[in-house]
Formats: C-alpha cells, structure tokens, sequence
C-alpha cells in the first residue's frame, strides 16, 4: 500500500513539472512573439518618419472619349527610398466622387497609372513621372506602401 501512494506521489509531481515546463514555454514564447512584434513595428515608424515625397508638375489634358490624361511627378524628399510601387496607391477626387486607380505596366488602360520612365526604385533626390487616365481629374492623391500621402491639384495644360 505505501509502495502505491509512492508512486502516486511520484506521478503527480511529474505531472507537475510537465504542466510547469510547458506553462513557461508558453510565456517565453509569447514574451518572444510580443518583443519581434514591438521590433519591426518600431522599424516601420522608422521607415514612415524618413518617407516624404512631393508631387510636381501635375497637369491634366483636355478629354478623349471622356477620360481624362493626368501626368505628374514624384520627388523624393525623405531619406528612405521609395519601392514596390505595386503598393502604392492612388486616388483621383472630384466633387462627384472619388476613383481609386489601378497600377498597369501600360499607360493606355482606363482608371489606372503606370511610371512612364523605367524606375525600380526612387532613391531620395530623384524623380519619376506618373501618367494616370481617368474619368475625372480635380484632386490627386498618392499614398506609399508605407501609408505617408501627398495631394496635388493638376492644371489643365494647353
């Protein structure tokens, strides 16, 4: 009969060693996750906080087919490069209403953009150009992957 309440004991301090090995685990884990998390979130801040661009240049070209030809320039202000120009987005407004823009590798697609110079990567310092076709052209809006965005209102060029 003791021999039983030993092993019983034994068992059940096992157990707990088990429970509290993985408990532990569990915390360094999550304390692991938390702290990566905190890192590349701060990283991100840092990426935002030196992103700043200007939007130049903008003009509009009267109509064809109802649709509207925008061409602006982006120049880059901030310390960090701008890239991956697929996450970038861009928004024309008008009193009517607003059209979110498709990036396209060609420049003749109805509501997309396209660079029309063959840029990868726009270091701090330089400039690209941007031709949008639109349906409408008041107000235009460009915002980095990174979320930092600029407006620029485009004049009609004759």
């Amino acid at each position: 009969m003791a021999v039983s309440e030993i092993i019983g004991a034994a068992v059940g301090v096992l157990m707990l060693l088990i429970t509290a090995y993985m408990l532990m685990g569990g915390v360094l884990y999550t304390a692991d996750v938390v702290t990566s998390a905190q890192k590349d979130n701060t990283l991100l801040q840092e990426t935002r906080l030196g992103t700043d661009f200007e939007l130049t240049d903008a003009y509009w070209t009267s109509p064809e087919l109802n649709r509207f030809t925008i061409t602006f320039k982006i120049n880059n202000t901030g310390t960090e490069p701008i890239h991956d120009f697929s996450q970038m987005d861009i928004i024309v407004s008008s009193t009517d209403g607003y059209q979110y823009l498709t990036s396209s590798t060609n420049c003749d697609e109805d509501n997309s953009w396209c660079i029309t110079d063959n840029t990868k990567l726009l270091d701090p310092g330089d400039e690209m150009s941007i031709t949008a076709l639109s349906t409408i052209y008041n107000k235009i809006q460009v915002v980095t992957g990174n979320g930092v965005s600029r407006f620029a209102v485009p004049t009609l060029k004759t």
